[in-house]
C-alpha cells in the first residue's frame, strides 16, 4: 500500500520527485516573491503613478524586475518612453525563457496563451529546476498561481497604504524588487562568460547612473552580453 502512494505522487515516467516536494517548493517560491509586490505597490504609488495604474502594471505586465524600473525610472524623474524602454528590454528575457518552457512543458496549445503571462524569473528558475516533465508542470502551475494571486494582491495593499507608509527611500522599500531579482539571478551564473556578463552589466549600470538620464543605464547595460561574447570570440581566434 505504501509503495503504491508513493508511486502514485510521483512522476511515471520516471520517479521524480514527490508531487508533494514540488508543490511546497513552488509555494515557498510563490509566497516569498509574492510579499515584495506590497514593495512594488508602495513604490510604484510614490512615483507618481494611481492606485489603478499601479494594479494595471502588475495584473498585465506581470514581471517584477520590469515593474521596478519602470517606475524607478519615473521616481527619478525620468522620460516615460525611456522609463518603458528599459522595462521592455527587462521584460525580454522572458521570450528566451518561454522557449525552453515550451519544449519541456508541452502545453495544449488552449492553455499556451494563458501560461505565456506566468513565464518570468521564479517559474522558470522552479520548473527549470525538476527531474520530470509532471514534476516541472507542477511546478510552474503552482509557482505561477500563487504567485500571481499574492503579488496582485500585495500590490494592491502597497499603493493603498503607500500614504502611510512615507518616503519609500526611507524604508528602502525601492530596493526589494533588485534583491528578489540578484538573488534568483546569481545561482544561474554558472560559467566565467555568464559571470563575465553579469559584471560588465553591472558596471556599466552603475558606472553611468550619475551621467545619464534614469532608465537609459539599464538601456546601456544591455552592451554587456554582445562586449563578452565578441571579446570571447576574439580571445579564441587568437588562442588558434
Amino acid at each position: 500500500m505504501r509503495e503504491q502512494t508513493v508511486h502514485a505522487s510521483t512522476d511515471a515516467d520516471g520517479g521524480g520527485k514527490p508531487d508533494a516536494a514540488v508543490v511546497r517548493d513552488a509555494l515557498g517560491v510563490g509566497v516569498a516573491v509574492g510579499l515584495s509586490g506590497f514593495a512594488f505597490g508602495v513604490t510604484s504609488a510614490g512615483s507618481g503613478l494611481t492606485v489603478l495604474q499601479t494594479c494595471a502594471l502588475s495584473l498585465l505586465v506581470f514581471t517584477g524586475a520590469s515593474q521596478f524600473a519602470l517606475v524607478g525610472a519615473l521616481a527619478a524623474g525620468g522620460n516615460p518612453l525611456t522609463a518603458a524602454a528599459g522595462a521592455f528590454f527587462l521584460g525580454v528575457r522572458n521570450a528566451f525563457y518561454a522557449l525552453r518552457l515550451s519544449q519541456l512543458l508541452a502545453l495544449p496549445r488552449v492553455l499556451r496563451p494563458f501560461a505565456a503571462q506566468w513565464v518570468i524569473d521564479e517559474t522558470s528558475a522552479v520548473t527549470l529546476a525538476q527531474p520530470t516533465r509532471r514534476s516541472a508542470r507542477i511546478g510552474f502551475g503552482v509557482t505561477g498561481l500563487s504567485l500571481y494571486l499574492l503579488w496582485n494582491l500585495t500590490t494592491l495593499l502597497g499603493a493603498l497604504g503607500a500614504d502611510a507608509i512615507g518616503d519609500t527611500r526611507a524604508w528602502g522599500l525601492d530596493a526589494a524588487g533588485p534583491a528578489v531579482f540578484l538573488a534568483l539571478l546569481a545561482p544561474m551564473l554558472r560559467t566565467g562568460t555568464e559571470r563575465a556578463v553579469a559584471g560588465l552589466a553591472v558596471l556599466l549600470g552603475l558606472g553611468l547612473l550619475p551621467v545619464l538620464p534614469a532608465g537609459v543605464p539599464v538601456l546601456a547595460a544591455a552592451l554587456a552580453a554582445p562586449v563578452v561574447l565578441w571579446a570571447r570570440g576574439l580571445r579564441t581566434k587568437e588562442g588558434r
